[in-house]
């Protein structure tokens, strides 16, 4: 069979496409002439003419500029940035919320597919607020050429300055912050805690607001400095801390590791969970994370904290009941993964922000052993092409 030839599109080009399904990363697949276009802007089913604004010798990446036929998912975006060559902070506010949560489960299904040839099953179930709007407690504001506060545009360290954002809490949406010019070139830092507190950094420094946020989840009190680590969703620390506690199912006595486990949101459950003759070791890399946990476990004898990074603290414990891990979006990889399996823990339970590095090690996981036997994916970053999901692993 002969090679299709490939098609020598143009930046600024204009084609007429079909949509095609959704794909990872907040775009979706159209083809022409055989060749591969991620479209922004778009949904399944429909016919646009796109724009192309990138090309590579294997595909080109296009924005929608018409609707001809429009999906019955489609809505006005709600904020005058989320448009072609506006801010790049969201995917899918031209989407219909619930149809927001069905795409994700869609790419969850595909990557595991695809990456762990595992076929799957599960909801992506929504949170408050039912809207999408207005759920941001952390974010993260660059500086515009004029000098006021922006987001990047999608795939471009060009900076869309903005005057107010609608993913953001309402407590943000401060004029006199918007308004303000700022010199220099670092990145604003805000975060809004639980009571209310709202603190704004400026390379790494607080220069506004309290310099510890207090932070009440489920009962549990933590003090964080505003640059550690903390769920970006007003209603993801409990979420995520019920169906957790929930799946690790712990025993008086246990040895539990919390790995990537940060300023240790699931660390005070645990060690409830366990008790005094049980342990909970705490492993993080963030020095500023870690001595936030210094503190606010300072009292529980049961609790180690490790200052380090997983693959070099997880070796060393020898006892280990249940794991629980929390990583980045780049995932634990097969050196952590080979690492937890050797220490035969009866669950592991993995929390995860992106679904393609859980499928590449949910297939580790499968062949070291551990079946997957519960998956829910969480609507945390509506409005985003981001999804929150939450997978047991038990040893065969």
């Amino acid at each position: 069979m002969e090679p299709i030839s490939r098609v020598n599109f143009t930046v600024g080009q204009r084609l007429t496409v079909d949509i095609g399904p959704v794909a990872h990363g907040g775009h979706f697949v159209a083809r022409h002439e055989g060749q591969v276009i991620f479209v922004r802007h778009g949904i399944t089913g429909e016919k646009c003419l796109v724009e192309i604004t990138h090309v590579t010798s294997k595909m080109a990446r296009a924005d929608v500029v018409e609707v001809i036929k429009a999906s019955e998912h489609r809505v006005k975006a709600p904020c005058k940035y989320a448009a072609p060559n506006g801010c790049g902070g969201c995917d899918f506010q031209h989407v219909e919320i619930n149809h927001q949560r069905e795409l994700k489960r869609q790419i969850i299904i595909e990557q595991f597919s695809r990456l762990a040839k595992m076929a799957i099953d599960l909801d992506v179930v929504g949170v408050e607020p039912a809207d999408g709007l207005h759920w941001r407690t952390r974010m993260d504001f660059a500086i515009g050429p004029n000098g006021k506060p922006g987001l990047f545009s999608s795939r471009s360290n060009e900076v869309t300055e903005i005057d107010k954002c609608l993913i953001a809490v309402k407590q943000m949406d401060n004029p006199a912050f918007f308004e303000r010019t700022w010199k220099g070139d670092d990145r604003l830092e805000v975060a809004v805690s639980s009571a209310g507190e709202m603190n704004l950094s400026r390379g790494g420094r607080s220069i506004s607001g309290p310099t510890q946020l207090h932070e009440t989840v489920n009962g549990f009190e933590y003090q964080i400095s505003p640059t550690s680590f903390w769920q970006s969703h007003t209603k993801a620390p409990e979420t995520l801390m019920k169906l957790v506690m929930d799946l690790l199912a712990l025993r008086i006595g246990d040895h539990v590791c919390d790995l990537y486990g940060g300023v240790g949101l699931f660390t005070a459950p645990m060690a409830q969970d366990v008790g005094i003759g049980g342990k909970v070791h705490l492993i993080e890399s963030s020095h500023r994370a870690t001595q936030d946990a210094l503190k606010i476990f300072d009292k529980e004898k049961q609790v180690e904290i490790h200052s380090a990074r997983v693959e070099q603290a997880l070796p060393r414990i020898k006892k280990i009941d249940v794991i629980l891990l929390d990583p980045p979006r780049t995932g634990a990889g097969e050196m952590v993964v080979k690492t937890m399996v050797a220490a035969k823990p009866r669950t592991i339970v993995y929390v995860s922000c992106d679904p393609a590095s859980l499928a590449r090690d949910a297939r580790l996981l499968e062949d070291a052993g551990y079946h997957l036997d519960h998956m829910v994916g969480f609507d945390l970053f509506p409005m985003t092409q981001h999804v929150e999901c939450v997978a047991r692993f038990t040893r065969s």
